[in-house]
């Protein structure tokens, strides 16, 4: 991080991680802490205590952006960077009763606004109301499982003997179809490593696929690109850390000029033609890419944080 930034808009605060690298690598840096989990912000409250004035906690979403801002009183370029880590945070995974992780036992939540929307539904609604295809359908376009329709099949099959509202429950159904057989044998110590990690990529895309589309992940990265793309006088710089193909897909598409404005819900066809016209170089018109190839974890980074395994970065400025 250069010395130079004053300002930085945290779009994901989720446990703090960032922000407070950000705080002590750069003692003058002001970080604005965006998040749409009570939870998240409470903690970027305790930190902004710690850290008097240079920490300013905004609860919203990604579509809410511009409106935030407008009631912080930013100004236009006051912001130096822009970074935003899509998908779940570390605290969200680790909070059993948050039913973000097939690994822990708790109720089958999946909900980034916890209780801010009581009436919106839950993973448990999900997997106990959607009929066979819906449920495939899902699995398939937000989660890339290739066991979609068995999975589907499976959870309609033991839905009908008792609800699934744990997250046990949909990990032991899930674990039996998919093939990784015995239920739950991911858990089990004396399971091979080959059969853990097989287990554990199923599940996880099994949770990728709800997560999506009970909290609209790729539809509200698509409107923070769209916000960007209407406050980019406030910023020039973007650093973006996703986890999912499908999120890492949208981010490439934005920084090659793409219109992100028409993508069907459960479809992303092939990148077609740039909406705009290209430099002679090839790249875009308005974003400069720092690295040419996507920057992935190198292996000592997965020894020491697994869950970063999938992790994918792009950083531009702009032209």
């Amino acid at each position: 991080m250069q010395n130079g930034w004053q300002v930085v808009l945290d779009m994901t605060f989720g446990g703090g991680g960032h922000t407070k690298a950000m705080l002590n690598m750069v003692p003058e840096v002001t970080v604005l802490a965006l998040d749409r989990d009570p939870t998240a912000i409470s903690l970027a409250e305790q930190l902004a205590k710690e850290h008097f004035g240079r920490v300013k906690s905004l609860l919203g979403r990604f579509s809410e952006l511009e409106t935030l801002l407008s009631n912080t009183n930013i100004k236009p370029g006051s912001i130096d960077a822009v970074l935003l880590d899509a998908g779940c945070s570390s605290m969200q995974m680790d909070q059993a009763d948050r039913g973000f992780s097939l690994s822990k036992d708790g109720p089958l939540d999946m909900r980034m606004d916890g209780e801010r929307y009581p009436d919106m539904p839950c993973a448990a609604d999900v997997v106990n109301t959607l009929d066979q295809q819906a449920l495939a359908s899902i699995l398939t376009a937000y989660g890339e499982e290739r066991h979609a329709r068995k999975i589907a099949s499976a959870i309609v099959v033991a839905r009908r003997i008792n609800p699934i509202t744990r997250t046990q429950q949909l990990a032991n159904v899930v674990a039996d179809r998919s093939g990784s057989n015995k239920c739950g044998k991911y858990l089990e110590d004396s399971v091979s490593h080959t059969l853990l990690h097989r287990a554990a990529h199923i599940l996880n895309r099994t949770v990728q696929g709800l997560i999506e589309v009970l909290n609209g992940d790729l539809s509200l990265l698509v409107a923070f690109f769209r916000a960007l793309q209407m406050i980019i006088i406030y910023a020039r710089r973007l650093c973006v850390l996703t986890f999912h193909s499908l999120e890492d897909r949208l981010v490439k598409r934005f920084l090659q000029d793409d219109d992100l404005s028409n993508l069907d819900q459960y479809h992303f066809s092939p990148r077609k033609q740039s909406t705009v016209k290209e430099k002679k170089d090839g790249g875009s018109v308005y974003w400069l890419q720092l690295q040419r190839k996507v920057i992935t974890p190198e292996k000592d980074d997965v020894t020491e944080n697994p869950r970063g395994r999938s992790a994918k970065l792009r950083v531009a400025i702009r032209r």
